[in-house]
């Protein structure tokens, strides 16, 4: 895994974004998720009330973290929302039962040309109900044919 397989620069779903630097083929582990672990507690503590914004750089990783990559963060933080994406999130449970060593990999589940956007879905669930405003709030802009209009992910019934 390198980094070297990608770039960041200006995006046309929304702000930066991350672009594969040379073909990627299906199957390739691409980036890892990195940034500071933060306990849900904690992350409320500092981020509560950002339901709002429609940005975050938080990273659920169990029950019990989330990755923060407004802290240490690398390239993969700036990887867009994408309803028909060419990536996948994979988590890797920590070998001795860690929950704070889990680790989080982008995964490209396509073959992905030199130059292309890479994308993953979010699974973005807020604890509020997911009304029309919120769904606006969090917007997709991926411009994928089937599209759903949103980052934020259908409840479970």
């Amino acid at each position: 895994m390198t980094e070297k397989l990608v770039e960041v620069r200006n995006s046309l779903i929304h702000g930066r974004g991350v672009f594969a630097a040379k073909a990627i083929k299906k199957g390739t582990r691409v980036i890892e998720y990195k940034g500071r672990r933060l306990t849900h507690k904690e992350a409320d503590r500092l981020y509560g009330g950002t339901s709002e914004t429609g940005h975050t750089f938080l990273f659920t990783l169990n029950d019990y973290y989330v990755i923060d990559a407004n802290q240490g963060g690398n390239p993969a933080r700036w990887i867009n929302h994408g309803c028909a994406p060419n990536c996948g999130s994979i988590c890797e449970e920590d070998d001795d039962g860690h929950p704070e060593r889990e680790r989080v990999y982008i995964d490209a589940i396509k073959d992905i040309k030199a130059g292309e956007e890479l994308t993953y879905s979010y699974f973005i669930t807020l604890e509020e109900p997911h009304t029309k405003r919120l769904q606006k709030i969090w917007k997709c802009l991926c411009g994928a044919a089937k599209c759903t209009g949103t980052m934020l992910e259908m409840k479970k019934a």
